[in-house]
Parts: C-alpha cells; structure tokens; sequence
C-alpha cells in the first residue's frame, strides 16, 4: 500500500537525494571540524568523563547520609 502512495507522488525521487547531500556535508563539516580545533581543547574533552577530581566528587555526597 505504502509503495504505491509514494510511487504516485511527483518528484518523491529527489527526496533520497537531498538526505544523502545533507548528510554528506555534515560528514565532511565534522571532519574539517575536527581536524581545524584546538588539540588541547580536544584532549581535554576526551579525558573529561575520566576526570575524577575531588571537586566533582563533594558535589555527589550530599544528602545521602544513612539515619540509624
């Protein structure tokens, strides 16, 4: 059923098109993206979820004290 609605409509081909170019510039945007940024602003965001500093682990300990 669904084939042969999409099949009547006019011009539906260019659709697939359109995604595949739109993809494709993202794609490379990333890529120039990537390869134009700062190193140390890149290292720091790949070792940011590692990063286990006292400062984050202060935040998480509040509230959680057990009442005997």
């Amino acid at each position: 059923m669904f084939k042969e609605v999409l099949q009547s409509i006019e011009g539906i081909g260019i659709y697939p098109i359109i995604s595949m170019v739109v993809f494709v510039i993202f794609f490379v945007a990333v890529i120039i993206w990537y390869f134009k940024a700062d190193k140390i602003y890149l290292n720091k965001m790949k070792n940011l979820p590692l990063d286990n500093d006292e400062k984050s682990n202060s935040n998480n300990t509040g509230g959680n004290h057990d009442k005997n």
